[in-house]
């Protein structure tokens, strides 16, 4: 039986662990598409140019495309929907992929199909030095703009003070990823309201809190599912993501049932089928009230390894199954561990990076912790507020993967092998960093 080509979107080599155990996988060849570095892990995005040489690759690639498969976020998330188009196989909607990836159309067709559960909004230009007058949300109030990565360029604002600075930081840095949205959205018909909102706009939104939590799941052929439900569990200051768990445990199953159902009547809403997803929300405990977040067109790649642990297959097993135009089904609870973590590797201040852990120091915690993965998002000699595509508040200079019997294990693993990573580094003038 000849082996089916599945091509992967900015593929690492962690990842290729990941693919290995999804069912069937020796029926499969991998292969990657378009270089992490070029991708992923740079501020500099040229769409046109990234679209055309993935194209390229896949020409030149001596036998059929069967799959084409993405689990990172924009650019790869519409590359990778455009090219199993051009191929022939199944794909969402470019339409239907903007009416999530371009935030303030995404609070619009939630505000049409989900309105209960989405906080005040509005558009406002970066670049107008009245726009904090024209912005009528009261403070406490989040800016973002309306297309970065994570929570990239993301900032409260509880005073002008802080709307200036957050200002600041923005015109600094939003055409690295905005610039290039703008060449997805001359692609596409937009509707009027959308027109004069290009990728360079930001979005002012109530501040909304909560307990967080994050559905994932498919739709193909016109049906819903969702196969997992996450933890999203923020640092003590409540800035920065410091873990996700699966499976959930946060909140109720009703609570979980009802961002599932949310989800799906926002999903149908916009004309999404033949792709995979993921939603974040919040939900208020007191006043038993959800908040919907963002709804993500893709697989996870942060879930991927949980998967594996809890379930046994790691989520890529739904998007080749609906790449190569079969039913998706993931197993349940079949894998080595009752709950898993990606856990985040903090650094608060800039610095110079002068020494990460080596290949061996990394693979004595994974002898130590069995199936613990650390993975580097750092090298020695780097300054951390070079680095692209970081959080606003902390920067992340690395993940680790888990898996325990229970959470109590599960933290307390996280918090044995953060002090036993070996970082160094050599401090730099406060002033030259992030303010």
């Amino acid at each position: 039986m000849t082996a089916k080509n599945i091509f992967v979107l900015g593929l690492t080599d962690v990842q290729r662990g990941e693919l290995e155990t999804v069912r069937g996988a020796d029926q499969y060849a991998f292969h990657n598409l378009l270089d992490y570095s070029i991708l992923v892990n740079t501020a500099d995005i040229d769409f046109p140019g990234l679209l055309e040489q993935a194209r390229r690759e896949l020409q030149e690639f001596n036998g059929p495309v069967d799959a084409i498969i993405t689990h990172w976020d924009f650019p790869a998330s519409i590359i990778g929907p455009l090219l199993a188009a051009e191929h022939g196989l199944p794909a969402p909607s470019l339409e239907s992929l903007l009416k999530s990836e371009h935030k303030y159309w995404s609070r619009l067709e939630q505000r049409a199909s989900v309105p209960e559960c989405v906080p005040e909004f509005a558009p406002f230009d970066p670049f107008d030095d009245d726009a904090l007058a024209r912005i009528n949300i009261a403070y406490p109030f989040w800016v973002k703009p309306v297309k970065a990565h994570s929570s990239n360029l993301g900032f409260a604002v509880h005073n002008e003070a802080d709307f200036n600075e957050a200002i600041r930081q923005i015109r600094a840095e939003i055409t690295q990823v905005g610039d290039a949205f703008n060449d997805v959205l001359k692609l596409a018909d937009l509707p009027a309201e959308i027109r004069d909102v290009d990728g360079n706009t930001c979005l002012a939104e109530q501040l909304i809190s909560g307990i967080q939590a994050a559905p994932e799941g498919t739709m193909f052929r016109g049906k819903f599912n969702a196969h997992g439900v996450f933890d999203m569990h923020k640092d003590e200051a409540g800035t920065s993501f410091e873990r996700l768990d699966y499976p959930a445990n946060s909140v109720p199953e009703s609570v979980q049932q009802r961002m599932i159902d949310i989800t799906e009547r926002y999903m149908r809403h916009v004309g999404f089928d033949n792709g995979c997803f993921n939603a974040e929300f919040m939900w208020d405990e007191g006043a038993d009230k959800l908040w919907l977040v963002e709804v993500n067109t893709r697989i996870s790649q942060s879930h991927s390894d949980l998967f594996a642990k809890v379930d046994g297959v790691s989520n890529h097993e739904v998007a080749i199954s609906i790449a190569l135009d079969q039913e998706p089904v993931m197993p349940h609870r079949e894998g080595n561990f009752a709950v898993a973590s990606q856990c985040m590797i903090f650094h608060d201040e800039d610095a110079i990076v002068t020494r990460v852990p080596t290949d061996e120091e990394r693979t004595a915690i994974r002898h130590r912790y069995p199936e613990t993965t650390v993975t580097l998002q750092v090298k020695a000699g780097e300054r951390l507020s070079d680095l692209p595509n970081q959080d606003s508040y902390r920067y992340i200079l690395g993940k680790l993967y888990i898996g325990a019997d229970n959470r109590e294990k599960l933290v307390a693993r996280y918090q044995s092998i953060l002090q036993e990573l070996p970082f160094e580094f050599e401090p730099v003038e406060p002033e030259k960093g992030i303010a």
